[in-house]
């Protein structure tokens, strides 16, 4: 009796991009060593995030320069050779039930591309309202299938067709604590500020202001952040902090290009 065909192995590629990410980078490998391939393109780490990905077995590219979120994930998924591709942040964690339902997708799937939901960390408990949950992200998809936006910033994966939804559930440990929530303000609204001036927007202070007090009402009251307590309130300062300071940076940029010759300011440098 002739035996029967070997069952169709579907590759899988983790990609990730770090940057000084010992803290998080052997939890977050360790979420994902059901993969066949795991790319980690670092861009020049002082830390041990090298030698632990090294370690963990993962394919580590480094590269001299920094072209921005969307871009540094394109290198990373042009890395990749696993007929399909899951990206994730070095602050993010697949669950086993999350794992089993993507290694069980790829095998038969019913789309080229698939959303996670996360549930974010702030600062002591994962929060369950002010926007934060449900939070749907697109990162599983079959390679050539979708692409990462250019945006330097709050990059976004595009598929090329249907998004389906998995169950399980991704957990993001977003903001440990209350510093690494100010380093993450000022660094995030510096890029988006950047890119946004780039893209032609112009802000006074006053726009600066309203922002910020819209982003804090949105926050706290429209999504139910009010609802997460203490933490809930915490968020909702700084959402609008980030806010405030982004538009008060792109003010900034065109105070400072008002001084330089015409081809600099078009750049926003």
């Amino acid at each position: 009796m002739a035996s029967s065909p070997p069952e169709k192995r579907t590759l899988l590629s983790v990609i990730l991009i770090t940057k000084n990410e010992e803290a998080n980078i052997q939890a977050c490998l360790d979420s994902v060593d059901f993969a066949n391939e795991i790319i980690v393109v670092d861009s020049g780490s002082t830390d041990k995030t090298v030698d632990i990905a090294r370690k963990a077995g993962a394919i580590v590219i480094q590269t001299p320069d920094w072209p921005g979120f969307g871009p540094q994930k394109s290198r990373a998924l042009a890395a990749a050779t696993g007929e399909w591709v899951l990206s994730i942040d070095a602050d993010e964690r697949i669950t086993p039930e999350l794992a089993a339902e993507i290694r069980k997708t790829i095998q038969n799937p019913a789309a080229d591309a698939y959303d996670i939901s996360r549930r974010s960390w702030y600062c002591g408990r994962f929060i369950e309202h002010a926007g934060w949950t449900p939070d749907y992200v697109t990162r599983l998809f079959r390679r050539g299938k979708a692409r990462f936006s250019d945006n330097i910033v709050h990059e976004r994966l595009i598929a090329d067709g249907p998004v389906k939804r998995l169950n399980g559930l991704m957990l993001h440990y977003s903001f440990l604590d209350f510093s690494q929530v100010l380093q993450k303000v000022d660094s995030y609204s510096t890029l988006s500020a950047r890119q946004a001036y780039a893209n032609g927007r112009r802000a006074t202070v006053l726009d600066a202001v309203l922002h910020g007090f819209w982003a804090f009402i949105r926050t706290y009251f429209l999504r139910l952040g009010l609802l997460d307590g203490a933490h809930g309130l915490a968020l909702a300062v700084s959402n609008a902090e980030g806010s405030y300071y982004r538009y008060l940076k792109i003010w900034q940029l065109e105070q400072a290009a008002k001084k330089l010759p015409s081809g600099d300011a078009k750049e926003g440098r």
